[in-house]
């Protein structure tokens, strides 16, 4: 504990690192105050209860589960039928897209391969393209708006305008929504040049964290009140069950493959230098390969795929063949949701994985350095061993990760509420231990950089 109180004073003494955290502090706050702002055309008083009249009218599951997990996402933004609605959903899959379009698309790779102006360059072909998504969600969700309020021949109280009305209720609410979408990915962006790094992934987590406490008090009242289902003793087992799935959890993102290297030393003999290759002179080192490289991405680009579903299907009429089978997909504790699910996590880990660890490069960069793997050969020979130890333990993380994703729906049968199950596991406790323990590292780095900033100028000053 004195570590801890240690290290949050260390954090304000640095004046880099302190501007940072409180920028970041600031744009979270600012995206928090925009969830509570409502579109203009809609009485906030009368959508409030958004998902309980999506219990109602469907099942109590579907209700509280893909569209409860959508509002978390969104701060709460989705059920308050705010401006930032959306949040930041259609930027991440306009993500994965270009992603995916990148494997296939020459002209993709090449920019992706051009440094900095080409990741300028496909960052803004991913603004765009979430501009495009987000003209196709935003009516989708006003759709699903108003078929909450029928008849709207006269338009209930829950408008303030004919839903009807072209001109005065979709256009308009389509540009705000689009344009909360924009907002919001700047904010992410902004966050992640100016703030603290990790931006959509904070606001994600900050729009999760915010539903947290709420789902807390009312599991204690359930299992506390005067008809309580399992009573204080329930309770308790639920917080160690708890506590013992987010230690998994800090393990399974913790969790790496240490694989031995071993630099040999350069030696001098008046002007010419030889590599000392004796076991005496040799330094060893190791390159931690994570078992869960792609840390909360897969989880992340997953479930903004089973967002999908959901969209299509308000498009099509109610009771239809095809409104019925997209529909089967939109409970977050049903069979069919969770077997996809789990299988889109997996795909995704394999496939972000061997995107973003460059084992060529770090092949090629052990040979210039004089690193060697013992018993593997330098060059494309320790390219092959690595790739292949690194598929090796992203099967088993890939598996685990997916585990993790779908075991709200095993807690929900013992009998949590489905509120609070979404934190056993599933994409929202994920998130939210990944992110914190992404932020937690980049903070120790700034203070591990400027202690030794600190020791270089104390050295300069007493020379």
């Amino acid at each position: 504990m004195t570590s801890l109180f240690n290290k949050i004073a260390n954090i304000w003494k640095i004046k880099e690192l302190k501007s940072k955290l409180v920028f970041t502090f600031f744009l979270v706050l600012v995206y928090r105050l925009g969830s509570y702002i409502p579109l203009p055309a809609i009485d906030i008083n009368e959508v409030g209860n958004i998902l309980d009249v999506y219990s109602k009218n469907g099942s109590s599951q579907q209700g509280q589960g893909l569209l409860g997990l959508l509002s978390s996402f969104t701060g709460g933004a989705f059920s308050r039928a705010s401006v930032l609605a959306l949040g930041v959903m259609p930027y991440i899959t306009a993500s994965i897209v270009v992603q995916l379009m990148t494997l296939a698309i020459p002209y993709l790779q090449k920019l992706q391969n051009d440094g900095e102006s080409g990741r300028k360059k496909i960052s803004q072909i991913t603004r765009w393209l979430t501009i495009i998504i987000c003209l196709f969600q935003a009516p989708a969700y006003l759709a699903s708006i108003t078929q909450l309020f029928i008849p709207v021949s006269s338009f209930s109280s829950a408008y303030l305008v004919d839903p009807n009305d072209f001109w005065l209720f979709w256009l308009p609410s389509v540009f705000i929504l689009v344009t909360g979408t924009v907002f919001t990915m700047w904010i992410g962006e902004k966050i992640t040049d100016r703030g603290i790094g990790n931006g959509v992934s904070i606001i994600i987590m900050v729009g999760i964290l915010a539903n947290l406490p709420k789902s807390i008090i009312n599991e204690f009242n359930i299992q506390t009140g005067t008809n309580a289902q399992g009573g204080p003793i329930f309770l308790l087992l639920e917080i160690v069950l708890w506590l013992a799935v987010v230690i998994f959890c800090i393990l399974l993102t913790k969790a790496v493959r240490k694989i031995p290297v071993q630099y040999v030393k350069r030696a001098q003999v008046g002007s010419s230098s030889y590599m000392r290759s004796m076991s005496s002179n040799a330094i060893r080192q190791y390159i931690p390969l994570k078992v869960n490289a792609a840390g909360v991405m897969p989880i992340i680009f997953a479930q903004a795929i089973m967002f999908l579903p959901s969209t299509l299907g308000s498009f099509f009429a109610d009771g239809s063949s095809i409104q019925i089978t997209l529909a089967s997909f939109n409970n977050v504790f049903g069979l069919y949701y969770n077997i996809l699910f789990a299988v889109l996590i997996i795909l995704f880990t394999f496939f972000y994985t061997a995107v973003t660890i460059p084992v060529k490069q770090m092949a090629d960069d052990l040979k210039k350095n004089g690193g060697v793997i013992p018993t593997v050969k330098p060059g494309e020979e320790t390219q092959f061993y690595l790739d292949e130890i690194l598929s090796r333990i992203t099967l088993p993380g890939a598996f685990l990760l997916a585990f993790l994703a779908v075991l709200p729906a095993f807690i929900v049968l013992l009998g949590v509420t489905q509120g609070l199950a979404l934190f056993f596991g599933g994409t929202s406790l994920l998130i939210m231990v990944g992110v914190i323990l992404d932020t937690a590292q980049q903070i120790d780095t700034y203070l591990l950089n400027s202690h030794y900033d600190g020791l270089i100028e104390r050295g300069k000053s007493s020379k």
